[in-house]
């Protein structure tokens, strides 16, 4: 495979053919770039019903195929980041190009090869079982590499307004550590963010008794936000964490003593604490220092955990008869869309192919993988729905 060129691989699998065609789609986020028609088309063709939703200049599809129980949903993103200096590219990152066995473009690994994968998966699922049991859908958005505003929770809440609940939902997300089937992430943490502002009263220098350096009042009560235990995490999750992303205070003189200073932070936290618990944990502790302050709270995503069952076994079951691996069930990482689908869907879970090339230059993913990932996707299927 590796002597293959990429037109051979193109008519060789179907697969392969469709995540070039989303990977030529210059799709940065919040555009599409047409890469919803292209998937709405193809899942029209064998029996979805198709709803686009837009928001703000933010393309989603919503596709389901069935009225019963169970829901299977196939969740994900056709939008990816910015490509970073071209010239520091071997190819067109909207080229896409076979070297060495590997397929290069942006959003190769995340997550348009998991998109072709579903897919793929689907059509052939459906060819195979048109009286299958259940029914099937897709939650597509072009805003989760982006503010994640207008995107996948608008959908949410469409659906959980009209009561359509989902069983089961896999998100493609690219989870694969060393090789490609060895990690599931059945849970996320929550991201809890913060801009604080302590307020001080501004003067020279020179004169400090005329002065209240916010600095200096601030800097013990954010040693102790650094030390504290917010908890002790679970089996599932590490503690939670507070840190600093961004300090700031002065006016750019050097005989001023600032009148504010301003400190963006995040807690990234288990199921062990609540978002709640943490704000009140913070004041308490900023209050205890006499400290004169503001905070604007932003709360992106709370975390989610599925733990083993139906979707882990099954899931887990196809990967073992496409790798021969058992993946290892894990919570790491960042935030995904994972975070809201949890909240009408009682089984969320992410994965996709090798994480080891995302947002970087030269993203790629491993040909075979890609036709892998379709295999995984449709064994989880016909586990779940036959």
């Amino acid at each position: 495979m590796a002597n293959e060129t990429l037109e051979e691989a193109v008519l060789a699998n179907a697969t392969v053919a469709l995540a070039v065609e989303l990977l030529k789609r210059k799709s940065l986020t919040p555009d599409d770039a047409g890469c919803h028609d292209l998937i709405a088309a193809r899942l029209q063709a064998c029996g979805f019903h198709i709803e686009r939703h837009c928001h703000n200049g933010v393309d989603n599809l919503w596709a389901r195929k069935g009225t019963a129980s169970p829901v299977v949903c196939f969740a994900g993103h056709t939008d990816v980041v910015p490509t970073g200096p071209l010239d520091q590219w071997l190819s067109d990152p909207f080229g896409p190009t076979l070297r060495d066995g590997k397929l290069y473009a942006r959003g190769a690994a995340d997550m348009k090869t998991s998109d072709a994968a579903f897919v793929v998966a689907t059509e052939r699922f459906v060819a195979a079982h048109p009286d299958h049991t259940g029914s099937i859908a897709f939650l597509l958005t072009s805003d989760e590499e982006g503010p994640a505003t207008d995107g996948t929770v608008k959908v949410v809440e469409t659906l959980r307004a009209r009561n359509e609940l989902l069983d089961y939902c896999i998100v493609g997300e690219p989870t694969s550590a060393a090789e490609f089937g060895d990690t599931i992430k059945n849970g996320r943490r929550g991201s809890l963010s913060g801009t604080l502002r302590v307020k001080g009263v501004q003067g020279h220098i020179a004169y400090p008794h005329l002065a209240k350096n916010p600095i200096h009042q601030a800097a013990p009560a954010i040693a102790e936000l650094a030390d504290t235990m917010w908890d002790e995490g679970n089996a599932w999750f590490p503690p939670t964490t507070w840190q600093i992303s961004n300090i700031h205070a002065g006016t750019g003189a050097s005989n001023v003593i600032p009148g504010v200073l301003e400190i963006q932070f995040n807690f990234r936290y288990s199921t062990a604490s609540t978002a709640e618990g943490l704000m009140d944990a913070m004041n308490e502790i900023l209050d205890s220092h006499g400290l004169d302050y503001e905070i604007d709270w932003n709360l992106s995503g709370r975390p989610f955990l599925t733990p083993r069952g139906p979707l882990c076994d099954m899931l887990s079951a196809a990967i073992h008869e496409v790798t021969g691996l058992t993946p290892e069930l894990s919570t790491s990482g960042g935030t995904s869309d994972g975070r809201f689908i949890a909240d009408i869907c009682r089984e969320v879970v992410e994965f996709g192919p090798l994480n080891s090339s995302i947002h970087k230059l030269n993203e790629h993913v491993v040909l075979e993988d890609i036709e892998r990932l379709a295999t995984v996707y449709q064994k989880t299927l016909e586990k779940l729905l036959t």
